[in-house]
């Protein structure tokens, strides 16, 4: 039994030109222009222990806070707002907090540590 050999085809490329369009053309965009708008938000400090017999919070404040502010608490499975009911410094209950203070904040949900809280 004699193979029989497959003869290859080939085939000539055609050409593909583009017609320039005649009038105005748009510019390309960039990589950074398609890229989504990233919206600047105000983070007020971050979850560093979280209490869950208490629902208590530790956070380490950027910003100064106050009992009565509106905040949004954020994080990779976290996310609700709550207004500041309550917070302790040293056991001792403050209505007022100041940057770099290390506070403890009644929260109404579970947070995790590096959970951020932010103005909304």
């Amino acid at each position: 039994m004699a193979k029989k050999k497959k003869k290859k085809i080939v085939r000539a490329k055609k050409k593909v030109t583009k017609k320039a369009k005649k009038g105005k053309t748009k510019p390309k965009q960039t990589r950074k222009a398609r890229q989504t708008k990233k919206v600047k938000v105000t983070v007020i400090g971050t979850v560093t222990h979280y209490f869950p017999k208490v629902n208590a919070a530790v956070v380490k404040l950027k910003k100064p806070l106050s009992v009565g502010d509106t905040v949004l608490i954020k994080g990779s499975t976290t996310q609700f707002k709550q207004k500041i009911q309550s917070m302790q410094m040293d056991h001792v209950a403050i209505s007022k907090a100041k940057k770099g203070d290390e506070i403890g904040l009644e929260v109404k949900d579970r947070v995790r540590e590096h959970d951020l809280l932010i103005v909304p």
